[in-house]
């Protein structure tokens, strides 16, 4: 189960002044902003639900995604993931959850695919026959055999992509956190992943939450 209440995020920003002279102020004599990114947000998602965020850029979608997975933290409200506040067990935390990041990667650039799972199985200190099945599940769900044996600079992006949401889910979170996953990848791509998202969802009842510029990706998947 996932609570969110009333949480709000302000950021504070330099205020730029014009000209040579306004530039050398703000350099001495900064002068600041406060941005509201987030403006009191509150909702609940049952376990095993798929809850989407869409909206134009600068809406705040990844800045509720980054304090629900400890990231941030919110200057009031609060969150509660499967009972954990994220910001004060962030240890304990961080191993029920899975992260993707549509514009960053948690892959090593140099490394094949294979060696960046074994990285972290050890990481999440997965038994060897659990790691073998998982491998063997999100290889199929995900149709990875193609390209696993491939450095990931070598990758597309939609296989990049593909790469990473097997990466976040190796260790069989509870709690599936997607920040415009489909960002950039053509229609044949996208399908492909929204597929291995309802499958994951639907085998393990994952509880997913993602944010998409792409109505499509809230009409076919929350």
């Amino acid at each position: 189960m996932i609570e969110v209440h009333n949480i709000v995020k302000d950021f504070r920003k330099t205020i730029k002044k014009p000209g040579l002279a306004g530039s050398v102020a703000s350099l001495f004599r900064p002068e600041y902003e406060t941005v509201r990114a987030v403006d009191d947000v509150s909702f609940k998602v049952p376990e095993g639900e798929i809850l989407g965020f869409i909206g134009p850029n600068g809406a705040g979608k990844s800045t509720v995604i980054k304090m629900l997975t400890g990231i941030l933290t919110p200057n009031s409200g609060s969150c509660r993931i499967n009972g954990y506040i994220p910001q004060k067990e962030r240890k304990k935390y961080v191993r029920e959850i899975g992260v993707v990041f549509g514009q960053r990667t948690q892959l090593w650039w140099d490394l094949p695919l294979t060696e960046t799972y074994t990285v972290l199985r050890e990481i999440y200190n997965i038994p060897d026959a659990q790691f073998k099945k998982r491998m063997g599940f999100l290889t199929e769900v995900l149709e990875l055999d193609q390209f696993i044996s491939s450095p990931v600079r070598t990758l597309s992006l939609g296989q990049r992509m593909r790469a990473d949401i097997a990466a976040s889910m190796l260790h069989s979170p509870k709690v599936l956190f997607l920040d415009e996953p489909t960002i950039g990848l053509d229609i044949v791509v996208k399908d492909n992943i929204r597929k291995a998202i309802r499958e994951l969802n639907r085998n393990e009842k994952t509880t997913i939450i993602l944010t998409t510029h792409d109505l499509s990706d809230i009409e076919l998947l929350c």
